[in-house]
């Protein structure tokens, strides 16, 4: 009679491509990136936006005319104030990138620099 000898198969590791790495950090790292999608959106809330208005009685406002600078409106409604400061709180309020004003456009005025009684 002849034995049959088996041999036992030895389970090897799993071995990971290139790109099965690829995929597997992919899906590792999607929930983490989708934590910091939802809170980049939702973080702007906490923004002041130019929607809200602030109390009436905190500013009034002045329309710009033809020719007008922002220097000019600034030296108009509060010439006691230095400009530069009257300028910078004009800007600040209004939300201006810039100093540069056009014709016709309405323009918050802080209430502190309003001279009407």
């Amino acid at each position: 009679m002849t034995a049959i000898s088996i041999t036992p198969h030895h389970r090897t590791r799993l071995r990971m491509t290139v790109r099965g790495r690829r995929v597997l950090a992919a899906a590792a790292a999607l929930p983490a990136a989708a934590c910091v999608a939802v809170a980049v959106i939702s973080g702007g809330s906490a923004l002041a936006s130019r929607d809200d208005a602030g109390d009436a009685a905190s500013f009034s406002t002045v329309v710009v005319s033809a020719g007008e600078s922002l220097w000019a409106i600034a030296e108009r409604v509060a010439p006691e104030s230095d400009p530069r400061d009257v300028v910078d709180d004009i800007a600040r309020l209004n939300a201006l990138d810039g100093v540069v004003v056009s014709a016709g456009q309405e323009l918050a005025i802080p209430a502190r620099y309003d001279t009407a009684p």
